[in-house]
Parts: structure tokens; sequence; C-alpha cells
């Protein structure tokens, strides 16, 4: 082919198609502008209403998808491709993608479903499938959990959809357990009292429903008391420790020890011996 040929072959090309290519560019650089725009009507819409956090996560991205294959058609039609071959490449990919891609499939799934039910929200602290820690994101394929020493995992959704999911604070209050093993040597009652003393003036704890003690198993020559008590969720783990502190130092305190303790003071006797 000549320069001539190719010069004219060119022109006929651009006269053809320049058109076409160029309005193809405005309408897809107009658009990207346009889209982001309505994502942030859609966000301050979303701000002000009451749904649920995840709901408004979730939908925040799909509109952004489903904004932007919006835009992508129109820019095809544009350029004059014929949508009925467009759509049998896609459906031929889309199987292909869909054969590969089987997990992302449920991870989707999983997604759909975490939404629908809602078995969790953000800010919620679960456990499952062998992570522990605060949801800080629910994307379509994976839920982003933070764990109390600020470690990210990220969770396929189709795993948290086939395992069981522990809600730590899907309540407003929890209950605390603690056992506490001490010698029967020692009055039960008066071990029974001490204990719901120190659980009753823990700040935190609450009073209705009433906090517990009492002898719950017998071991050899050990007496295993329980203490339960209750208090906000979102002040759980200050009132354990608090709880933890104040049994054990009034138990000292009134001179009532643990077997453990016992046997190691005879272990350092019998060594100076």
């Amino acid at each position: 082919m000549d320069t001539n040929q190719f010069v004219k072959n060119a022109i006929d090309i651009a006269s053809t198609y320049g058109g076409k290519i160029i309005l193809a560019i405005v309408v897809l650089i107009v658009g990207s502008l346009v889209i982001k725009l309505l994502n942030k009507a859609a966000l301050k819409a979303f701000d002000k209403s009451k749904l649920d956090e995840t709901v408004k996560v979730v939908a925040k991205k799909a509109i952004r998808i489903l904004l932007y294959i919006i835009l992508i058609i129109c820019v095809i039609q544009i350029l004059g491709v014929d949508m009925s071959s467009v759509i049998a490449v896609l459906a031929s990919c889309g199987l292909a993608v869909g054969l590969a891609l089987q997990g992302a499939l449920g991870n989707l799934a999983g997604g759909l479903m975490i939404l629908i039910f809602k078995p969790f929200k953000l800010g919620d602290y679960i456990e499952s499938t062998g992570a522990e820690g605060v949801v800080r994101d629910i994307s379509i394929f994976y839920t982003t959990v933070v764990t109390l020493d600020n470690k990210k995992i990220f969770v396929p959704n189709g795993d948290l959809m086939n395992a069981n999911i522990t809600n730590f604070t899907a309540a407003d209050q929890r209950r605390i357990d603690l056992d506490f093993k001490i010698t029967n040597d020692i009055d039960a009652e008066a071990v029974k009292d001490v204990l719901l003393r120190a659980a009753t003036e823990t700040e935190g704890v609450l009073q209705d429903p009433a906090p517990f003690a009492r002898l719950t198993a017998v071991d050899d020559d050990t007496y295993i008391f329980t203490v339960r008590a209750w208090c906000d969720t979102p002040r759980y783990w200050n009132v354990y420790f608090d709880l933890i502190e104040n049994c054990s130092k009034d138990l000292r305190d009134n001179g009532i020890d643990d077997p453990e303790e016992r046997i190691a003071v005879r272990l350092v006797r019998e060594d100076e011996d």
C-alpha cells in the first residue's frame, strides 16, 4: 500500500469514526464528572437517612458500579458497536469467568446474604472462622475485621455465611463469668459473701440482673466458686478486669487463699529445709 492510499484510508476512517470517537471521549469525561456529583449527592442522602450502616456501605458501592456500567454502555453505543454482539461476548466471558471464579461468586452471594440477614453490622465485635475483632468494613467480597492489637483480617463473605458467627456486641448487656478455686477448709458461706460483696461494689456492675456468687463445684480438696455479673456491653472489658481485681483483693484481705498458692508456699518451705 502506497503512502497516498494510506492517507486516503486514514482520512476515510477519521471522517467516518472521528466524530464518534471524539463524542465518546467527551461523554466519558462528562459522564465521569456526573457520576462523581451523583455519588456525592447519594452520600449526603445516605448520611441523612436512618438506614443501617452496613446497608449504606454496600448501597454506595453498588450505585457507583451501576453508574459506571451505564456510562460504558453509552460509550459503546456512541461508537456504533452492535450491542447484541457485545452482549454475546459478555455472556461467553461471564460463563468462563464464572467457572474460574466460583469462590469469588460465593463471596458475592455471601455479601448479599450478610446485607439481607444482618448477622452483624459495622462496629460489632465478632468471632468466626478463626478471626475475632471489630467489624470495620463490609465489601461485596470481603469483611474487614480489626483485632484488639490492631491487625486487619480480611474474611471472605462466603466463609462467614457458611460458619457460625458469634456476635459479642449484638445485645446491650453482657454477662461476666469468673471462677475462683478456694481450699475446702474455708467456710463456704463466708467466701460467697465476700465474692458477692466485691461484685456488687465493682463499678459498672449492674444491680438488675443482680450479681451472683455461689459454690458451683467441688474438686478433691478444692471448692470452685462462680461469680456472674452483668454490665453494659461497651464497658465489658473494663468491668471484667475490675471485677477480677476486686474479687481477688477481697479474698486476700479476708485471709482466703487458693490451693495453688498454698502448694507453692509448702514447696518453698520444703526447699528451705
